[in-house]
């Protein structure tokens, strides 16, 4: 510093000293990123309803999944008004709705598939949980895709690829992503491992229909951490709950840290929703117990 003093007037002296602290400053690992991520999810919600939205509040959620038949999308858009102040009310962001086809007459795969119908359907949906600033829609909905006997797996894929490459430009329209769910054989006999859910997601190869990992799907069929890390590139969404019984994180004492790990690691940036079975009053240690987790993790050594 004394060499520059005696090198430079003073005038320009100080403009050099200013730019090299500011160069510092620019390099410094430790400034680089102040924004460095102290919490593995970015929200934790609930699948609950909006008349639940306070009460979930207060118990720490900071968003909610609501049914898609909140949304009234096989009535008129003047049925869907009185719903829809509501909605928009909610205590909590609305980030998604689920159930998402429910009329037992839209079919998906099969011999009685009905591509045209769904779409209708998938773009009424789609346009009001838009107007409920909702971000994503949950396609799991197991009767509209379940196999009917005979029907060869092989031609249900070609079928459900083929449906969502047409679905995902009208979620894009709507800025919505559609996040496909696998369903444990108990609930479906189609897309029951997140390995084949990804499967079918890379053969659509539309950045708005993405995956959704269940954990308790995954844990009903065997899915490990290795399986999730396969997958992990295309998640948009993450669900939980325990494998027994479908409760509350921490009523059986579930360990999902192994799962938490990978998400970690993949830089995994969206949030994580309780979709189970639990009393109002376990909704609070529900949600301490996922932030306990995910806390361990991110503060281990990687």
């Amino acid at each position: 510093m004394q060499l520059l003093r005696s090198y430079y007037p003073k005038s320009k002296f100080l403009a050099v000293v200013q730019c090299l602290s500011l160069a510092v400053i620019t390099a410094s690992p430790v400034l680089a990123d102040p924004a460095e991520k102290k919490e593995l999810f970015s929200g934790y919600g609930v699948n609950k309803s909006v008349s639940s939205a306070e009460a979930s509040k207060a118990a720490g959620a900071s968003i909610i999944t609501i049914a898609t038949k909140t949304l009234v999308p096989a009535e008129s858009e003047e049925a869907f008004a009185k719903n829809l102040k509501q909605l928009k009310a909610s205590t909590l962001p609305i980030l998604a709705s689920n159930s998402f086809i429910r009329p037992k007459h839209l079919r998906c795969v099969g011999e009685k598939a009905n591509h045209d119908e769904v779409l209708k359907w998938a773009e009424v949906v789609f346009s009001r949980i838009k107007q409920v600033n909702g971000k994503m829609v949950i396609f799991g909905s197991g009767g509209s895709r379940r196999l009917n006997k005979g029907w060869p797996v092989e031609k249900a894929d070609v079928q459900f690829v083929e449906l969502l490459k047409k679905m995902g430009p009208i979620a894009k329209k709507y800025g919505v992503t559609v996040a496909l769910e696998q369903l444990n054989s108990g609930e479906c006999n189609y897309i029951n491992t997140i390995a084949e859910a990804a499967t079918i997601l890379r053969a659509v190869d539309h950045p708005n229909v993405r995956l959704l990992a269940d954990l308790y799907h995954m844990a009903k069929e065997g899915d490990t951490p290795e399986d999730l890390k396969k997958a992990v590139d295309l998640l948009v969404h993450v669900e939980i709950a325990e494998k027994e019984g479908r409760t509350y994180p921490g009523v059986k004492g579930d360990d999902f840290r192994p799962f938490f790990r990978v998400l970690r690691d993949a830089g995994y940036h969206g949030a994580v929703s309780i979709e189970g079975r639990g009393k109002d009053e376990q909704l609070a240690p529900a949600i301490k117990e996922i932030k306990k987790q995910a806390a361990e993790v991110m503060a281990e050594k990687k």
